[in-house]
């Protein structure tokens, strides 16, 4: 396997640290990056990510740590010397120049030819759907033409590294699910390693190679989206990963006559025989105590046999049914592909299995288990 093209170690960001009130945003953060990679910086708002861009960038100063690009320290370069393309939030274009000159400034300033840059400009305006504005000014085209201009601009230049953030956040929901498969074949194509800032998931998921969430300046885990789904390292990111979101459950662990129970408010228990545990994850268990249990709602199924529990809503959404029911002395959501026929108060029955479970330490939030294995064998 080649070396990482960009290595973040234990890079922090304090700003006013001499100040009555310093903020820590980002917090020794590791981070590697393989060349041609695709990676999504993700979390809420005020969660580090875009600090950690634009101290990669060069536009904040790293508190302490180090960043290396290409084998070159870079953290204490000024921006124009880190050989990185990067696609602002607020757009940045030049208000005098064109939306065409805007993208083929930085080509022009390499000295490309000029037939050489027209084709490029033109290449890249047809993906983004721009070719209509090319020849407008900044102050004459909206704000997602604007966006996607800023894009473009970035996209263009041969770069070692190419940072976009928040690229497609002002365009519409169908143009922006349009052009995520044009940008990926683009960036693939031209063997692009890439970092983008994005609090969608959807835009995550469908982008990026790796994705790294962050809370509170804290890296919580960098991982493949579906690694991220099926096997959070935490209850952050099981919690903050996944539309609806992760259904959680206090429980207490008993061991007895063979099985292992996991008895839930209201007493309700979620019963399954030892021999399906991993004996790792067993011997954890029959230490007895709290854990907070995780399932998705695909994977809540309802039908006779179950756990007893009361509809509270039941919306169909045109290709799936949500149902979130009193359960467990809380709520708890299921998401059904077909429509579900039972309306507000109906009774109905809840089954979890085994195999998609996720179990949790509620004082520390680590993961202990998924699937019935122990973290370190999953």
């Amino acid at each position: 396997m080649s070396a990482p093209l960009l290595v973040l170690d234990r890079v922090n960001k304090i700003y006013d640290p001499d100040g009555p009130n310093p903020v820590h945003a980002v917090r020794d953060l590791d981070l590697a990056v393989n060349p041609g990679e695709i990676v999504a910086l993700l979390g809420s708002s005020g969660c580090g990510k875009t600090s950690t861009l634009r101290m990669i960038a060069g536009f904040e100063a790293v508190s302490a740590g180090s960043i290396t690009l290409a084998g070159r320290a870079i953290h204490d370069l000024a921006p124009a010397r880190r050989n990185v393309a990067m696609a602002f939030e607020g757009y940045a274009l030049y208000p005098p120049l064109t939306v065409r000159e805007n993208i083929a400034f930085a080509l022009k300033s390499r000295r490309r030819d000029r037939d050489g840059i027209a084709r490029r400009v033109a290449e890249i305006a047809r993906l983004l759907e721009i070719e209509d504005i090319l020849d407008r000014y900044p102050s004459q085209i909206s704000g997602g033409q604007q966006q996607r201009a800023s894009l473009a601009r970035a996209l263009i230049r041969p770069a070692d590294l190419h940072l976009l953030d928040e690229p497609m956040g002002q365009l519409e929901p169908q143009l922006r699910a349009h052009l995520r498969g044009r940008l990926k074949h683009f960036i693939r194509e031209g063997g692009l390693t890439v970092i983008l800032v994005t609090h969608d998931q959807t835009e995550a998921n469908a982008l990026a190679d790796r994705i790294a969430v962050m809370e509170g300046g804290v890296l919580q885990q960098f991982d493949s989206p579906a690694r991220l789904r099926e096997r959070p390292a935490n209850l952050f990111t099981g919690a903050f990963i996944g539309e609806p979101p992760m259904n959680l459950l206090e429980a207490e662990v008993e061991a007895r006559d063979g099985r292992i129970i996991f008895r839930l408010k209201g007493g309700a228990p979620l019963d399954y025989p030892a021999g399906e545990l991993s004996p790792a994850l067993l011997e954890w268990l029959r230490r007895g105590g709290r854990v907070t249990l995780g399932v998705r709602p695909h994977r809540v199924r309802i039908g006779p046999g179950g756990l007893p529990a009361q509809v509270l809503a039941n919306q169909w959404l045109g290709d799936q049914s949500h149902v979130a029911a009193s359960f467990a002395g809380g709520v708890i959501v299921s998401v059904e592909h077909d429509r579900v026929p039972h309306g507000p108060g109906a009774e109905i029955g809840l089954t979890i299995a085994l195999a998609d479970l996720h179990i949790f330490d509620p004082a520390s939030g680590r993961a202990i288990g998924h699937g019935g294995r122990l973290v370190e064998e999953t």
